[in-house]
């Protein structure tokens, strides 16, 4: 079968949703799709018991509902649904109450900015969205802490500036437990207590009913709570109050966030599969990695404002892909890797290896459609062509030039970048994860190793916490790695060393670092300053 005869037979395009799929340049062999027809049946199947509120997530006892979110009458009970409808309706009157300056701050007439603390899915989307979206019309122009990280903290803070007490402050975590998160509220409350603002008179809070932030929230007096439901995971929350209260005061439109997402989960509950585009997808997906993550997946948007759905896809896909175990607790270790930023950008970074290096990848290429906003007339940089002509050109020459060297891609059109279009590729991509899940016979809704990450952080705090006592107890002797961890009573003497190096860089930590002339890195001894 020649290239264009191939690309024709599979080639999904579908005007009313403005979505195109190209899965013809993945080298699936005949029969490939009779042969695999049992089991996306059987994924159609199980998503369709997910919908209607069977448990999915049996280590934790949760239904996942991130599909009642644009549907709510499909939630599997009417207090289910109620909470869904109400919480939209709130995010909307709270927004337009902020934007119409009902809702003011301590200490100016109106709120300018919006700042996020989150970490995860409760940042990631959020993100995701606000960049793909903004313009300069923006009713409150969004900032983001989104780590712990003291310098990232501090520059967020010095770019809002003197704009610190027309700011209000979103917190997000579902258990409200989540330390980076935590970390981020209380260097904010600082910032705030530092000009002489109130705190809770610029906070709202997104979190579960009960949870400590919760708590916290009520007994400060935050000006708002919204809900998150055990029932939606993190990776899934961008159309929740999570991402649609900061889309919202961010002036966007998340009527039409939804619209998108619901229009394409119902596209994508065909069980005709070449009518599927997310059932397209999970099975290219399946043949381009034998079923076992043997390749990585490379996006490549050309699209600026789509450059950071490459880490929104890297926790979705990554966090519910990765798994060690399936379903039958059978060891399979899988997953599939996600990187990516945008073209043409990579073609002048990562495309030669793609071309000439390593066959470790399928790529999966976005293209809109839409070069620019109507009202912009596009230049001619050349007689008859436009810089989006030239962009959609290296588009369709990277293209070719991979497939001219054996390796496979996916490509997807939209039609533009809207809220409707971010929608539906939120939605897709979610459904596509969920399908493969099923194909490989994993559970895509839990994430045993992100808590095993947590609890061995807590373990080395503990352990730092020794350190310090130790150190203290010395009363400024310097003390080696090795006497700093007999002194803790621990036996991880590499823990300790890195331990104490982070803190003797950090001068405020009262630690000091003393190492001969020419000496090894574990001659070094530590003390406290006297």
């Amino acid at each position: 079968m020649d290239l264009y005869t191939r690309f024709q037979s599979h080639f999904y395009d579908d005007p009313s949703l403005g979505l195109s799929v190209d899965i013809s340049r993945i080298r699936f062999a005949d029969g490939f799709f009779a042969e695999m027809e049992p089991r996306i049946q059987k994924a159609y199947a199980a998503m369709a018991e997910l919908e209607g509120g069977a448990v999915a997530n049996p280590d934790e006892k949760r239904m996942v509902g991130h599909y009642w979110l644009r549907a709510p009458e499909l939630a599997p009970d009417a207090a289910t649904r109620a909470a869904i409808e109400s919480a939209l309706a709130s995010i909307h009157a709270f927004a337009e109450s902020v934007h119409a300056a009902r809702l003011r701050p301590e200490r100016a007439e109106r709120f300018e900015n919006v700042l996020v603390i989150g970490i995860g899915g409760s940042a990631l989307g959020p993100r995701f969205v606000a960049e793909a979206l903004g313009t300069p019309a923006d009713r409150l122009r969004p900032y983001f802490l989104d780590n712990t990280d003291p310098d990232g903290i501090d520059r967020v803070f010095d770019a809002i500036g003197a704009g610190l007490p027309r700011t209000l402050t979103v917190i997000i975590s579902k258990s409200g437990g989540t330390k980076e998160t935590r970390n981020g509220m209380l260097e904010a409350r600082a910032q705030y207590e530092r000009v002489g603002l109130t705190f809770a008179k610029h906070a709202v809070a997104v979190t579960g009913d009960g949870s400590e932030l919760d708590k916290y929230a009520v007994k400060e007096g935050f000006l708002a709570r919204f809900p998150m439901w055990d029932w939606v995971g993190g990776r899934t929350s961008e159309l929740s109050a999570v991402g649609l209260l900061p889309a919202a005061l961010q002036g966007l439109d998340v009527d039409a966030l939804l619209a998108g997402a619901r229009a394409c989960d119902v596209a994508t509950r065909s069980r005709e599969t070449k009518k599927n585009p997310a059932a397209l997808l999970a099975l290219a997906w399946y043949s381009a990695t034998g079923g076992v993550g043997k390749k990585d997946m490379v996006l490549l948007p050309y699209k600026d404002r789509l450059e950071l759905f490459s880490r929104y896809l890297q926790q979705l896909v990554m966090e519910s892909l990765g798994k060690s175990h399936d379903l039958d607790g059978k060891e399979v270790h899988q997953g599939i890797a996600v990187y990516g930023n945008k073209g043409s950008t990579d073609q002048h970074a990562y495309v030669q290896q793609l071309r000439d290096g390593l066959d470790n990848f399928f790529v999966t290429f976005i293209e809109v459609l839409r070069d620019r906003a109507p009202e912009r007339a596009g230049l001619e940089v050349d007689p008859g062509f436009t810089s989006g002509d030239y962009l959609a050109g290296f588009f369709l020459g990277t293209r070719r030039a991979l497939t001219e060297s054996g390796r496979e891609s996916v490509s997807l059109v939209i039609d533009e970048v809207s809220p409707r279009t971010l929608g539906l590729l939120i939605a897709l991509y979610e459904r596509a994860v969920g399908f493969y899940a099923s194909l490989v016979n994993i559970n895509a809704y839990h994430q045993p190793g992100v808590e095993a990450g947590k609890k061995a952080a807590v373990d080395v705090l503990a352990v730092e916490q020794k350190v310090f006592s130790a150190l203290r107890e010395a009363k400024g002797k310097p003390l080696t790695v090795d006497a700093i961890a007999r002194a803790a009573g621990t036996s991880d003497v590499e823990t300790v060393f890195w331990i104490v190096r982070h803190l003797a860089a950090n001068p405020d930590r009262g630690i000091v670092r003393e190492l001969p002339a020419g000496g090894s890195p574990f001659a070094a001894t530590y003390r406290t300053i006297s």
